[in-house]
């Protein structure tokens, strides 16, 4: 019985080793989103435009890019020319200002340009949270169908914009 406790940490070693082993290779960076294939979660959303309740039915109807982004989020300021960009070539673009305050936002949009075709305020996170969010800035393909097509972490720019152009196609 001693000698079968002797080789437990062993066992234990050469599984760790092999769980690590399996890692090697794949992109650390990539999050994959459980919504992937599934609608985008009902919401209702002030319209940082007009102030009034904007659900669903307000998203466009092809595909476009859902970008989560906030005043206090030092990557959405290195993204945001880019969107601007990216929306002059007709990328539609609906923007989630993230756990931000309005008159933050506004003033923000107004200073730098307004990239987007819609403007989602989500002060408490709470859709954040039902997208499924880590943080500022994330972005979205939704497809034609209202459906997620792909999860993006982190700043878009030219190279990012390679891959998610391909999910919009």
């Amino acid at each position: 019985m001693k000698k079968l406790l002797f080789f437990v940490p062993l066992a234990l070693f050469v599984g760790l080793g092999v769980v690590f082993y399996q890692q090697l290779g794949k992109n650390a960076e990539y999050m994959p989103s459980a919504l992937i294939g599934k609608p985008v979660p009902e919401f209702q959303l002030i319209d940082l435009a007009d102030n009034t309740i904007a659900t669903n039915a307000e998203l466009p109807e092809g595909p476009y890019l859902m970008n989560f982004w906030a005043t206090w989020c030092p990557s959405c300021s290195v993204e945001h020319a880019y969107l601007g960009e990216l929306a002059e070539q007709g990328v539609d673009i609906v923007g989630i200002d993230y756990k931000d305050e309005t008159p933050a936002a506004r003033e923000w949009l107004a200073e730098r340009g307004n990239p987007y075709s819609l403007v989602l305020t989500d002060e408490m996170g709470h859709f954040g949270v039902d997208m499924g969010i880590t943080g500022a800035p994330e972005t979205f393909v939704i497809g034609s169908n209202g459906k997620v097509l792909y999860r993006h972490q982190g700043v878009v720019n030219a190279e990012v914009w390679q891959t998610l152009k391909g999910y919009m196609e």
